[in-house]
């Protein structure tokens, strides 16, 4: 894993990828700070973390879109399964030389409410806690985005529904507001869901009994449970919507609160998806 860490690493830094992430990261925050902590004279600099997100849409999916899909197109990846490591190895040691691209303008960024505090009324606490909020989202959309990027070889492709995933997720609670509350409506929206969830399965495993199988039975439990007592379905879509956003998690740390069911919804969301990459991967190798 470390061999995989080093390589990708210097992967990185030898090319524009690290230097365009964190100078255009660095750029936003500048901008953020300039506006809110300069010209507004305001003493939060978490109001700075929170304009900054939609950053986040655009440089992740970027520089995520590589990681997996470039091995897979030159072929590179077919030396990966012959070194004596495992696919988990692999994944983990692109997924940390990734949070360490992420780690170093932060790094920079955390000096900030340190200057500011030299001249005005700064609550750290809520700053760094922000801040720490700000890195743990940011790494649980890097988990996404890997896992894009190994389903795919194509990095424009990895790029742009990258974009996409990400995108619906900062304007989930908004889309929530025009989203069918209806219990017919959610309903048939999980349905939907299941049935994308069957597609996944039979993607990454290659076994449609087990694809099917999950299929059938989440549409049987669906229709089940709505036949029961379909008032069980009303607002469920929006409400799950609003759930599953990761920006409307970390905007409670930027309302001043440090919410550790936030932290441990990151800390899921991570695990989950550098999962279903390994399995992704462990597919491919098999292949």
């Amino acid at each position: 894993m470390t061999a995989i860490l080093k390589h990708e690493l210097r992967s990185y830094f030898h090319s524009f990828t690290a230097y365009f992430f964190g100078a255009f990261l660095l750029m936003i925050t500048g901008i953020g700070s300039m506006i809110y902590n300069i010209n507004a004279a305001v003493s939060n600099f978490e109001y700075v973390l929170g304009f900054g997100c939609i950053v986040l849409v655009l440089i992740v999916p970027i520089l995520t879109m590589r990681t997996i899909a470039e091995e897979k197109k030159q072929k590179t990846d077919q030396l990966l399964y012959a070194l004596p490591v495992s696919t988990t190895d692999v994944i983990v040691g692109k997924y940390l030389a990734l949070l360490v691209v992420f780690f170093i303008p932060l790094l920079i960024v955390g000096i900030y409410p340190l200057i500011f505090s030299q001249y005005g009324d700064v609550y750290l606490p809520t700053s760094y806690g922000s801040l720490f909020a700000f890195f743990m989202m940011g790494a649980a959309l890097i988990a996404v985005g890997m896992f894009i990027s190994s389903l795919t070889e194509n990095q424009g492709f990895a790029a742009g529904v990258g974009v996409a995933v990400v995108l619906f997720n900062y304007y989930s609670v908004t889309i929530a507001e025009y989203v069918s509350s209806t219990a017919l409506g959610s309903a048939i929206v999980l349905c939907v869901c299941a049935a994308l969830l069957a597609f996944l399965i039979n993607h990454l495993t290659k076994n449609e009994n087990l694809a099917y199988g999950v299929g059938l039975a989440l549409l049987a439990v669906i229709t089940a449970t709505y036949l029961y007592d379909d008032t069980l379905y009303e607002g469920l879509v929006p409400k799950i919507m609003t759930q599953l956003s990761l920006f409307e998690r970390f905007y409670v740390f930027v309302d001043g609160l440090f919410d550790i069911t936030a932290i441990v919804y990151f800390i899921t969301v991570i695990i989950f998806f550098l999962f279903l990459s390994v399995q992704s991967l462990e597919k491919r190798r098999y292949n």
